[in-house]
């Protein structure tokens, strides 16, 4: 993977956080996705909210697939801990470290290709078994790196590029993390800083699946007026699609509007995508409520963000497989092999 490093060189007034890191210890190597991509946007969230919270790069781990998105890691956090995977597998891998090693604090990047196609059956058994991470999806509805056909979450009617409609019905990715078992679901814009950036912190502080989609606008192939992923349809309903040749440096679309309020969001082409805002009086611990309050919305031709839906009681999978405090890979040789006699009785137990 071809990345541009930043030079180390840091102002000595910069603010710093409680650990005397400042916001440029969090980054990464310099972006190569196109200029204006929402997902650098995300990117900045997650940096804004880990130097925030005061993390420890090194009990970070940052685990990606394939895609525009998962190229993403390579530009936050270039001092924790990180895992680009294959294709779809990420929350395969993800589990994996998690169970030999649960004090890392782990964030799992991916887009719609890789989780909503497939990735999907990875990304509905990760939630279904709790696995204590945090699973944003940067969500375009296009494949950006194969030059912009539709993903499984672009919207029934929907037009790419060249004006081929989508007669798919899209996967709605927040109501299938809500259905599989996710104790924390989330759903916001790549520009809408105020909003996401406290969603990551408290989707990293959540115990458990806790799930984030966030609508990226792709500005090269699903950047127009008739795309459903887009600044503006997401921004005013949320949509977004171009084709040229050469990409002309965008300014990064941002939002800012009140809860319970719908914004209309103009992208780069014109094109208007509508966000809705949870009102301060909605109920996220009301399963039920939380995938009617999606499907409302959708009928609507509206995106609806903020937190979903939460169970802050909710136990992990080290908690559901009863396993030791210790992460695995700090035990012994002595508390790992049995011995003989009690080898015979684990298997007696499975007979």
């Amino acid at each position: 993977m071809t990345y541009i490093r930043k030079p180390k060189i840091q102002h000595p007034r910069l603010s710093r956080n409680a650990l005397g890191l400042t916001r440029r210890d969090y980054e990464g190597a310099v972006s190569t996705l196109c200029a204006g991509c929402g997902h650098d946007s995300i990117s900045a969230a997650i940096i804004e909210a880990c130097y925030e919270m005061s993390l420890p790069a090194h009990r970070i781990a940052k685990l990606s697939g394939i895609g525009c998105s998962s190229k993403t890691p390579t530009y936050f956090l270039s001092r924790s801990h990180g895992f680009n995977s294959v294709h779809g597998r990420m929350p395969a891998v993800l589990t994996g470290a998690y169970m030999a090693n649960r004090d890392l604090v782990y964030i799992g990047v991916s887009g719609d290709g890789d989780s909503a196609s497939i990735g999907l059956g990875q990304f509905a058994h990760a939630m279904r078994r709790g696995v204590n991470m945090t699973y944003i999806v940067e969500n375009n509805g296009v494949y950006g790196l194969t030059k912009g056909q539709f993903s499984a979450t672009a919207d029934y009617g929907a037009k790419n590029k060249r004006g081929v409609q989508n007669f798919d019905e899209a996967i709605d990715l927040a109501t299938l993390a809500i259905q599989m078992g996710a104790t924390f679901v989330a759903r916001s814009f790549s520009g809408d800083k105020a909003q996401l950036v406290p969603l990551i912190q408290a989707a990293i502080h959540h115990r458990g699946a806790a799930f984030i989609d966030v609508v990226s606008p792709c500005v090269t192939f699903n950047n127009h007026r008739e795309s459903t992923k887009g600044f503006d349809y997401v921004r005013a309903h949320n949509a977004a699609v171009n084709r040229p040749d050469l990409i002309p440096v965008r300014e990064e679309v941002r939002v800012s509007y009140p809860e319970g309020a719908t914004e209309t969001v103009e992208l780069h082409d014109g094109s208007l995508l509508q966000l809705t805002k949870c009102a301060a009086d909605y109920n996220p611990r009301d399963r039920t409520r939380a995938i009617n309050a999606i499907q409302e919305r959708q009928r609507l031709n509206q995106v609806v963000t903020g937190l979903l839906y939460i169970d802050p009681d909710a136990p992990d999978l080290h908690d559901e497989m009863g396993t030791v405090s210790c992460p695995l890979n700090q035990l012994s040789d002595a508390e790992l092999i049995p011995g003989r006699a009690q080898l015979e009785v684990i298997n007696q137990a499975h007979r």
